[in-house]
């Protein structure tokens, strides 16, 4: 009986010391990672919400996390394709699109569960309180405000809704302008370059217009809602399939401490609204690749 319990605590001993030199190894080789993020705000409103998540990564990880803010969906991608940037947070449609790109080469590891407690979010459609139209059909022939060509909320969402109706928008509206941000199409549509913008909407308490409204950028009430898109897979934080297992294991697991072991910091990048991280695969958003499948087919169409 000794003797059987010796070699027992021997191989526990030898798994334990083979699971430290696997957790070991994979930081010699990636002795630094970046994380990169697209702007839905300005640079310093980026840098306020995410550098304490960069913070306690690099603590949970034992190596430093750097933060790359880069100016659209594409950049990003290109980033994880060519492994300088090693993880990131993505928009469900770039998710997808970088899924086609990389041939596979990203994985999604978690996505944030909002204020009610449900994973996913809304394409909404803007206008300004005063105008007088009432649903989207309403907007025909005047300007529409998108936000980057790989934003689920912000363009394939609404593209695909509105080939359900058959609007072309291309020829249904009198202009469509793509603003880059979330906030930019807000502002566009305050100022009067757009007279529509499409928009990400978690809940009543839970969206990009309360974010500004929170940095005193505009005001609710100025704002009405039009459309509502059916729910919307989450936007997954992923990692390049290629990084090692103990590396993608060990970020995913910090990711999903983060709401209790980094609670300040996972509370910044929501306003305080987001109540956890929920694990995600690559199933879960078939309907998105789906849907930028869509999206080319309308673009080469169009040509």
């Amino acid at each position: 009986m000794r003797f059987a319990r010796t070699i027992a605590a021997t191989g526990m001993l030898a798994l334990s010391v083979l699971a430290g030199t696997a957790r070991a190894d994979w930081r010699k080789t990636y002795p630094e990672l970046t994380f990169a993020v697209v702007p839905a705000e300005n640079a310093d409103g980026v840098l306020q919400r995410y550098e304490p998540m960069m913070a306690y990564m690099t603590k949970e990880l034992g190596v430093p996390v750097k933060l790359r803010v880069v100016n659209d969906y594409a950049a990003v991608i290109e980033g994880l394709r060519t492994e300088q940037v090693h993880y990131a947070h993505l928009g469900p449609s770039a998710y997808a699109r970088a899924q086609i790109v990389t041939k596979g080469g990203v994985e999604p590891m978690v996505t944030a569960v909002n204020s009610e407690g449900v994973v996913g979010y809304y394409s909404v459609l803007y206008v300004r309180a005063n105008d007088a139209a009432q649903k989207l059909d309403d907007l025909k022939g005047r300007n529409l405000c998108l936000v980057d060509p790989n934003s689920a909320s912000g363009n394939n969402v609404p593209r695909h809704a509105m080939d359900k109706r058959g609007i072309d928008p291309e020829n249904f509206f009198a202009k469509v302008v793509y603003s880059g941000s979330h906030e930019n199409a807000v502002i566009a549509l305050q100022q009067g370059t757009c007279d529509g913008a499409f928009n990400w909407w978690n809940t009543e308490i839970e969206s990009n217009l309360q974010r500004m409204a929170a940095k005193k950028m505009v005001k609710p009430e100025d704002f009405r809602i039009v459309f509502k898109s059916d729910l919307i897979p989450g936007s997954p934080t992923v990692v390049i399939a290629g990084a090692p297992a103990g590396m993608k294991a060990a970020i995913r697991q910090a990711l999903m401490d983060a709401p209790v072991k980094g609670r300040d910091a996972f509370l910044r990048l929501s306003d305080g609204k987001a109540t956890g991280y929920a694990a995600v695969k690559a199933d879960d958003y078939k309907v998105m690749i789906e849907l930028v499948e869509f999206v080319d087919r309308m673009r080469k169409k169009a040509k």
